[in-house]
């Protein structure tokens, strides 16, 4: 199953249409770190994080992970061995620290873009998580709460992502 981006505002799994936003620069193939653009091409995806403090685990046949205070996502071009991998968070690592106030990353799917041997600078923190207005992404794709419930139903551990 592949889940379709087909624009800035329309995503897609067969014949359900969900409305979303992606980055405010739109999208390229040529990512870079910072440039608030959604990277094209077709990706795999990786598992659900979740958190179990405001959320109930989703029905979905990813595999989920709760999210704890100390996780973050790795940002930080001066650190090319945890670049765009999740870790533990450390001070001097610049990060996207995914238990946040706002309800943003309640859900969040990484999009494995610059994924398997990440090189720096490429990208990083490209994620399917909620939004609540549809304002521009960083270069993520976001979706409502409940739409992003029912994509959790469609979508399986192998399903891919296609970025226009």
């Amino acid at each position: 199953m592949t889940i379709l981006l087909k624009n800035k505002h329309t995503l897609q799994i067969d014949e359900f249409k969900f409305r979303c936003c992606i980055g405010e620069k739109g999208s390229t193939r040529n990512k870079q770190e910072g440039d608030k653009k959604t990277p094209r091409g077709t990706f795999e995806i990786e598992n659900l994080y979740f958190r179990k403090d405001r959320k109930e685990k989703p029905p979905t046949l990813l595999k989920c992970i709760e999210i704890k205070n100390n996780m973050g996502w790795c940002d930080d071009i001066r650190f090319p061995k945890k670049y765009n991998k999740l870790f533990i968070i450390e001070k001097k690592i610049r990060h996207e620290k995914l238990k946040r106030k706002d309800c943003k990353y309640d859900f969040l799917i990484p999009i494995k873009y610059n994924f398997k041997k990440p090189i720096t600078g490429l990208g990083s923190c490209i994620f399917i998580h909620i939004t609540k207005n549809y304002k521009p992404t960083a270069g993520c794709i976001a979706l409502k709460e409940k739409d992003f419930l029912i994509m959790l139903r469609l979508i399986k551990k192998n399903s891919k992502i296609k970025i226009f």
